[in-house]
């Protein structure tokens, strides 16, 4: 990295599990009240916490054409501000829904947290809503600009749920990634085999940067994922059976508990 970051979590040795907590979908779930997310946000933030994982996600979910709403970017700064003064043990991170360099930044910055995640940072996708360019420049610009140059940038290369645009190879892009200022990077391919062989393949080419799978790591594969990359996001394996939006309670402690009991053991077993 060729700046000092605030998160921790990315600077090992401990492997980098990223716990992601979604938000409902806030154009179509509008007759939530704001005490209901804060209720929502921090009971789900709790679970993450007592389990000792080191970093989670608040993930906007809000499906809107152009830049974040301002009322996508008043609730997410609102509730990560209230998980960082509850659980202030464990980092915190930002990705908005919306094609939007500045909107996480802006969070990050009023919510004090560590990290944003960018889907889309170097090169160009398309996606089901149309199409999507680089927001690395505008990315970094605009941290600069709120003097936040250590709000730590994740960057996804060639996320599962798009096409890229550019018809080069995972490593090329997630060198360039790199190089346009990306702290970490999140490689998620169609399935999971094809994940490993992404990490593979981007930490053969030299990229020097923490690499994480972004999808489809569970308690039973999480030894392989961390055999060949640095951490992982998790969130889906980690649920409530039968659980839907509009439940207040929405990840599981047990699991969530034991998942991160078998990342510290192989942790142990590896120093």
């Amino acid at each position: 990295m060729s700046h000092t970051t605030s998160a921790r979590f990315l600077q090992g040795p401990a492997p980098a599990i990223v716990a992601a907590l979604h938000l409902p979908d806030l154009s179509v779930a509008r007759g939530l009240s704001m005490a209901f997310l804060e209720d929502y946000a921090l009971t789900n933030a709790r679970v993450f916490a007592e389990a000792g994982v080191p970093a989670m996600m608040l993930q906007d979910q809000t499906r809107q054409v152009g830049p974040a709403a301002p009322a996508t970017i008043a609730v997410t700064a609102a509730l990560g501000r209230q998980i960082r003064k509850a659980f202030p043990a464990i980092e915190l991170g930002i990705i908005v829904q919306a094609h939007d360099a500045e909107a996480p930044l802006a969070i990050a910055h009023a919510a004090d947290a560590s990290f944003v995640r960018l889907k889309v940072f170097v090169a160009a996708a398309m996606t089901m809503e149309g199409p999507k360019t680089a927001l690395a420049i505008p990315a970094r610009t605009y941290r600069h600009a709120l003097r936040r140059d250590d709000i730590a940038i994740l960057a996804d290369v060639y996320d599962r749920t798009s096409e890229p645009m550019i018809a080069a190879p995972v490593e090329e892009a997630a060198r360039a990634a790199a190089n346009f200022g990306a702290d970490g990077l999140v490689l998620t391919g169609a399935t999971f085999a094809d994940s490993l062989d992404r990490v593979r393949r981007t930490r053969a080419a030299g990229v020097r940067r923490p690499l994480l799978i972004g999808g489809s790591v569970t308690d039973g594969n999480v030894a392989d994922a961390l055999a060949v990359a640095d951490g992982a996001v998790v969130s889906t394996s980690l649920m409530l059976d039968g659980s839907h939006e509009g439940n207040l309670l929405r990840w599981d402690a047990d699991k969530t508990r034991r998942f991160m009991d078998q990342v510290r053991s192989l942790a142990a077993k590896r120093s």
